[in-house]
Formats: structure tokens, sequence, C-alpha cells
């Protein structure tokens, strides 16, 4: 009789072995992420200045201007009330003007412009509204009050000041009442200078940028004749002419180089703070935290750099 003799057992096949850890070798070199960690956080910041730069001289700008526009108003209108409105280059208890602090209320309203005026023309003053010239008389009173205002950004209150033609009525309201001028003229670089006035005559110019958007070449001055009563005129402390260039048409603020510098710095921070939390987090959890901040301190570095641009801008 024959005796079968068992199968051998099955052997098992043997166990694939674990996939080696990547080595050394494998990842991208040290200098290598460092690098790439800069470049994002230079793009980042690169984009948030662009984002800001474009906002700030457009829609972001123009919000900036409206609320500026109603804070002055609402302080004028209560000032007017009590009776203490400015009335020359000092406050009623006798202490300088703050630059940017509401002497006027402008309308033009052929134009459509209704504009609280602030004292100063320095470019962080404009961008809130006109500006008076600091070293010219207030509207109303003898001599030539010169008042000027941006063409395109932040509001763009005098972007048809070049369109008014002769004997537009314009009104201009201070802590004396109200005067009423009538356009004589609009001047360009190489036109005709009005003639002197006279003792006791008043002038109004208007001032703004000429040429292409955002890119002035010249000035565009609007010349009214005073037509209403001529206001007395209080002590001026500074005379004529002691203004320095930032308060100049097309002048630059070059103060504003502090600030920004430092709101570079801190967007920069922002920026390298940015990678290092990609690295931590990921990518969404990353960009729904960072994106608000860089956008905000870029507004704020396109801001400060702002003033440093033409203030007729």
């Amino acid at each position: 009789m024959t005796v079968l003799s068992p199968p051998p057992p099955a052997v098992a096949p043997p166990a694939s072995a674990p996939s080696p850890e990547p080595g050394p070798a494998s990842r991208p070199p040290r200098a290598e992420r460092v690098g790439f960690a800069f470049t994002g956080a230079a793009l980042c910041l690169l984009a948030a200045l662009l984002l800001g730069f474009a906002a700030n001289l457009t829609i972001v700008g123009h919000l900036q201007h409206s609320r500026d526009q109603q804070t002055a108003y609402d302080e004028l209108r209560r000032q007017l009330a009590l009776g203490i409105a400015p009335v020359g280059q000092q406050t009623y208890d006798g202490k300088l003007l703050e630059p940017g602090a509401p002497v006027a209320l402008l309308r033009i309203p052929a134009l459509g412009l209704k504009e609280v005026v602030g004292e100063s023309t320095t470019s962080g003053v404009l961008m809130s509204g006109p500006g008076h010239r600091r070293d010219t008389p207030l509207p109303g009173q003898a001599g030539t009050s010169v008042i000027m205002g941006r063409q395109w950004g932040y509001g763009s209150p005098f972007n048809d000041l070049h369109q008014l033609p002769p004997g537009t009525e314009i009104r201009v309201t201070t802590g004396q009442g109200t005067a009423t001028y009538k356009v004589s003229a609009v001047r360009r670089e190489g036109d005709p200078l009005p003639p002197t006035l006279k003792e006791g005559e008043g002038r109004l110019t208007l001032i703004t940028a000429d040429g292409g958007p955002y890119t002035p070449s010249g000035l565009i001055r609007v010349d009214a004749t005073l037509t209403s009563d001529v206001q007395p005129s209080p002590p001026r402390p500074l005379a004529t002419g002691w203004i320095d260039e930032s308060e100049q048409a097309l002048g630059s603020e070059s103060a504003a180089w502090l600030s920004v510098f430092l709101w570079s710095q801190a967007l920069l921070l922002a920026a390298l703070l940015t990678m290092a939390a990609h690295r931590a987090w990921g990518r969404w959890q990353t960009w729904i935290v960072g994106v608000p901040v860089l956008a905000a301190l870029g507004l704020a570095v396109s801001g400060a750099a702002a003033r440093l641009l033409p203030n007729l801008l």
C-alpha cells in the first residue's frame, strides 16, 4: 500500500521591507529652503504694496476722503454755531491753527462741489480735502486767498476745475460769514497773470494739477474776484512766503519717510511670519490669518508713501 507524504508547508512570501526614511540627501538643502522662504516673503511684500497703492489712490482713498470730510464738516458746523470758527492764522484763544484744522466750507454749485477746507496744503492734509495755503488771507478778506486741491486721488475734489467758465459763482463760508466770488479766468503755465489787486480788493485762487491722470505736468489756476463785502483781517503772526516746500504746489512731504520706514519694517516682519506659519499650519490656515494682516500693513505703508507724492496728485 502506497503511503502519501503530506505536502510541503506553504512558505509565506517575505514581508516587504519598509521604505527607508528619506535621508538628508533627499531633502532640499537648508539654504534652498531659506531662499524659498525669503522669496515668498518678498512676493507677499510686493503684492501688499502694489495692492495698497492701487487701493489708496482709488477706492480706499476716496472712502478716506469722504470720512474725513464728514468729520471736518461736523467740527466746522459746531465751531460756527459756537462762534469760535477761525478767522485767521490763530484760534479764538490765540493758538496757531493745527495743520488740517477746518477753516472754511467751499461751494461751487456749477460743479456740485461742497468741500470743507483744511488749514495747510501738505500732501497729508490734501488727502482729506482742499487745503488753505497758510501764508495767505482767509477767503472773504482783502488780498489773494489760495486754496489747493487734488485732481485725481483722494476724492478728486478739483477734478473738473478746468471746466469753470468766467462768471461762475463760488461761495466760501468762514467764521466771518459767506463770501461770494465770480470766476474771472482759468490759467495754465505761461498764461498772463491777473491784474494787481487794489487796496481793499479780494481774490480767490484755486489751484490743482494739470496733465494726464496721476502724471501731473503743470498747474491749473482758477482766479475769482470777490464780489461780496471785504471782511476785516486779523493780525497775521506769520508773514507771506514762510511756508516750506511741502506746502508749495506739487510739493511732497519729506517728513513721511520715517512713517514709511517704520510701517515697512512691520510689513516685512509680517511677511516673514506668514512664511513661517505656512510651514507650521498649512496653506489655507495661514492665508486666512495672514492676508488681512498683510493687506492692512500694505495699506499703511502705501498710505504713508503717498504723502511723498506731489500734493495735487
